[in-house]
This record gives structure tokens, C-alpha cells and sequence, in this order.
């Protein structure tokens, strides 16, 4: 992926909002700037009423957010932005229609973290995401081209982490963090080296210090550490392995 100088970053959020804006957090704390003027110029969108991703995508909704979602990337790139990161991982079962629809490049999230991943040389990762995720196969389909096995919870365990995300999470309440750990130790348990954060509430949990670096990769630490490349800036204070990913 090419870097260019100053570039405008602009960012589809609002898909949840909690974790846009600790994207946000992240691409202003893991910018190398000691000015105001050498961060990143980020236009934000936060359309917190776009449909429900994983509703659609499980047919539980006819209200196809995809229109909501053209609508706010048209009007980014009307705005100035030069690029487009979407901090969502459901939103990317769009991302086709999307990119098609920008004429600025959109970073995939999915793809950077696959692109990571094989450069880390794992084999076999688990994927902890939301249903609509899970049974589109995003991350199965991705991480494949990559030569990486992915491996989703069981039913009973997608359905804690569904809970967690939806019934926990987006609603500020406090994790199940017990349930969260005993999904990932069964997806330990059949041999995933790594366990991916396919969800960005989920890089919450990651954020509050809760989860060891070494057993997981958070999605949205590498969107921002390929966003800020992107804009041509320097990333910083990123995990050691992260910050020798070259997107």
C-alpha cells in the first residue's frame, strides 16, 4: 500500500460510536506529531441511526444500511477526504459496493489484518466477531487467500460473544469477562496460535487492559496503523510487531 503526504483521512463511524471514538483516540495518541499541526486531518461521520449491519445481513431486517452508509462516504469525500477507514467489521460485508462507489481508496480493515497476520506467519486464528460477520464469511474468506485457517466459536459460544457485543457493550454495561475467556480458551483449544478481535466494541476489551497483547490482534489497531501509514505520517507507540507490519 502506498503512503502520499498529508493526506485527509476520512472515517465512516458511528457503526458502533463507542469504538469510533476510540479510533479516533488511537490515530491522534499513535501519530509521531509534537505539534497540532503534525497530526493527521481526519474528517469524522458518525451516523449512529445507519441500520443495523448484522440485522441485514441475517435477514432479521429488510433496512439495508448500505444507503446511509453511500451517503456519508460521498459527502466525506466532499468534504476533503482523500481516504476512507471504516471502523466497523460487520460494515465491510458492504465493502465492495462501497469501494465502487468512492472515488478515493477505502482501507479494509479484514484485509490488513489478514495482510498481518501472514506476515506474523500465522496458520490457524480464531475469529471472535459479530453473527452477521461470523456467517457472511468475511474472515474466513480473506484470511484463506492469505493461507490462514480461521476458526469461529461454536454456537453456544457465538451467542456469548454476540451478547457480550450487543447485550453488554454497545449498551455500557460491564463485560462477562469470565464467558468471553472461556469462548476464547476452547478456540485455544483446537489449536488457534491467535485470536482476532473481529469486532471493534471487542478492541474495547483490549483497550481497558483486560486482554494479554500475546494472544490477541486487534483489528482496529491495525486500521489505524495502516491508516496513519496511509495518510503518509509516522505511527508510533503501537505494539513492537505491529509497528514492523508494512500494509
Amino acid at each position: 500500500m502506498d503512503t502520499a503526504i498529508n493526506k485527509t483521512l476520512g472515517v465512516l463511524g458511528g457503526l458502533g460510536p463507542m469504538s469510533s471514538v476510540y479510533f479516533y483516540e488511537m490515530l491522534t495518541e499513535h501519530t509521531s506529531a509534537e505539534s497540532d499541526q503534525q497530526h493527521l486531518n481526519i474528517l469524522l461521520s458518525s451516523r449512529a441511526d445507519t441500520p443495523d449491519r448484522t440485522a441485514f445481513i441475517m435477514g432479521r431486517s429488510k433496512d439495508n444500511p448500505i444507503h446511509t452508509m453511500l451517503s456519508e462516504v460521498s459527502k466525506l469525500i466532499a468534504a476533503g477526504a482523500d481516504v476512507i477507514a471504516i471502523p466497523c467489521n460487520t460494515a465491510h460485508y458492504f465493502y465492495d459496493a462501497i469501494s465502487e462507489a468512492a472515488s478515493v481508496p477505502v482501507i479494509n480493515i479484514i484485509r490488513q489484518t489478514a495482510a498481518f497476520c501472514k506476515q506474523e506467519g500465522i496458520k490457524k486464528a480464531g475469529i471472535l466477531a459479530t453473527e452477521g460477520t461470523v456467517s457472511s464469511g468475511a474472515y474466513s474468506s480473506v484470511f484463506s487467500l492469505a493461507g490462514i485457517e480461521c476458526i469461529c466459536p461454536d454456537e453456544s459460544g457465538q451467542a456469548v460473544i454476540s451478547d457480550i457485543i450487543y447485550g453488554q457493550i454497545k449498551k455500557g454495561g460491564e463485560p462477562d469477562m469470565q464467558s468471553f475467556f472461556a469462548v476464547c480458551e476452547q478456540l485455544r483449544a483446537k489449536g488457534c496460535e491467535r485470536i482476532i478481535l473481529g469486532c471493534t466494541e471487542l478492541s474495547l476489551l483490549k483497550k481497558s487492559g483486560l486482554l494479554d497483547a500475546n494472544i490477541y490482534i486487534d483489528s482496529l489497531e491495525v486500521l489505524a496503523y495502516s491508516a496513519i501509514k496511509l495518510c503518509g505520517k509516522t505511527p508510533a507507540g503501537f505494539d513492537d510487531r505491529l509497528m514492523s507490519f508494512r500494509p
